[in-house]
């Protein structure tokens, strides 16, 4: 059964939209460990616009289950990174003008770098994903570069109209095939809902999930335990007939 991983940045972004100290979001992550989640997921960025420095600290502290800490490859990010030792570091791409992650780290295109900040996180005993596309060549990279895990982007599929969502699932079908096949655990994340993100998790080979807004914007209207729980239950419960979980589109 794939595990959810909950990511509380917009409790964060609630937060510092006046600036102040409610809610926490490491109150947050408590309530969604209650609901069931399996890892606590967070972006540490570069500008600080929702998780602070504070959160982390006080989150690797405090946090019973899997810490997953999103961040870029940056120097001053990797020093934290590595003084604090969450179970999980994942790379991300960063731009300080975007809205949200917009698309994978290319790791094909800056192999080097990403090879360097591996070894520097996994020398601290941190087990390392990269956010990728599903695509042949940034698996491949991600494999060269030494990485534990690829988490694939499902935004492509998550904005896809109506018509275009079997060819970007196929997509997802593919790539976590190919990334199974050299030997890296295989995630998922960016731009699930509760609408959504019942044909990814009827994908094999997923073994984690990493969704933020959308359990965020549920809790908004029935509190951080039950949208965990009813998030939790579209991606572990097994359909009626075993066929419909299926590595075929």
């Amino acid at each position: 059964m794939p595990k959810l991983g909950v990511n509380i940045d917009h409790v964060a972004t609630v937060r510092q939209a006046r600036m102040t100290d409610e809610p926490d979001p490491v109150w947050a992550a408590a309530l969604a460990e209650l609901g069931g989640a399996d890892c606590i997921t967070v972006h540490l960025r570069e500008d600080r616009r929702h998780i602070l420095d504070r959160d982390v600290r006080l989150l690797k502290e405090t946090v019973a289950v899997k810490l997953n800490l999103e961040m870029a490859a940056s120097e001053d990010i990797i020093a934290i990174a590595r003084e604090l030792a969450p179970t999980q570091c994942t790379l991300v791409p960063e731009k300080r003008q975007e809205l949200t992650t917009e698309g994978g780290l290319d790791v094909a295109g800056n192999l080097s770098r990403v090879r360097e900040a591996v070894a520097a996180l996994a020398e601290k005993g941190i087990i390392v994903s990269l956010f990728i596309d599903a695509e042949e060549d940034q698996i491949e990279a991600s494999k060269e570069a030494a990485a534990h895990a690829v988490e694939l982007h499902t935004g492509r599929y998550a904005e896809a109209a109506y018509q275009d969502a079997p060819s970007r699932l196929a997509d997802l079908v593919r790539g976590s095939q190919a990334a199974a096949a050299a030997g890296l655990v295989v995630h998922a994340g960016h731009g699930l809902t509760y609408r959504n993100v019942r044909p990814v998790a009827l994908i094999s080979g997923f073994d984690e999930f990493n969704i933020g807004h959308s359990i965020v914007s549920r809790a908004v209207m029935v509190g951080m335990e039950r949208a965990v729980r009813e998030m939790k239950r579209l991606i572990t419960v097994e359909p009626a007939g075993a066929e419909e979980r299926s590595g075929d589109v």
